[in-house]
């Protein structure tokens, strides 16, 4: 599907996945002190976080928003979200009252080991949208052993 031209910056507001059923509030994250993405907090398990630092969705570059799996407390926005599909929408509420509709592309597990930052996060010269979790195997030391992420572009945008 053909690229929509890049949108001025207006902080998300909200998230909408249809596949999964998914509508969550968007709150502005940073880094940690180890200079990694912070998440939102374990005691919100149905927020998601966008990387204020970075590209508004919709806004030429790479736009990132990542949510938990599961927490101590059961299932989190993002327990399905290996289950979207290349082709499936995602629709991000912004500020400016515009809904930036993107549209999957790929869904790709990678080990923490081997997490490719630059394909993930580098900017691709269009608007696009990275959704992140955490994936694989989990170890109640070490946590999962890989995080999903769901690479999409930007394809309309809507009045909200």
């Amino acid at each position: 599907m053909a690229s929509h031209a890049p949108l001025p910056a207006s902080p998300p507001v909200r998230l909408a996945v249809p596949r999964m059923v998914v509508e969550a509030p968007v709150i502005r994250l940073g880094l940690d002190s180890h200079g990694r993405l912070s998440t939102p907090p374990m005691s919100k398990p149905h927020e998601v976080g966008w990387y204020a630092a970075g590209p508004a969705p919709g806004q030429q570059g790479t736009a990132v928003i990542v949510g938990h799996r599961d927490t101590k407390t059961g299932p989190a926005i993002f327990l399905n979200l290996n289950a979207l599909r290349p082709g499936d929408p995602v629709k991000v509420t912004r500020k400016d009252h515009r809904t930036a509709v993107f549209t999957v592309d790929s869904v790709r597990t990678f080990a923490r080991g081997s997490f490719p930052s630059k394909k993930v996060y580098g900017d691709t010269g269009r608007p696009e949208l990275r959704l992140l979790t955490c994936g694989g195997r989990f170890d109640r030391k070490t946590g999962y052993s890989a995080n999903v992420v769901v690479f999409a572009h930007l394809t309309s945008v809507a009045r909200a």
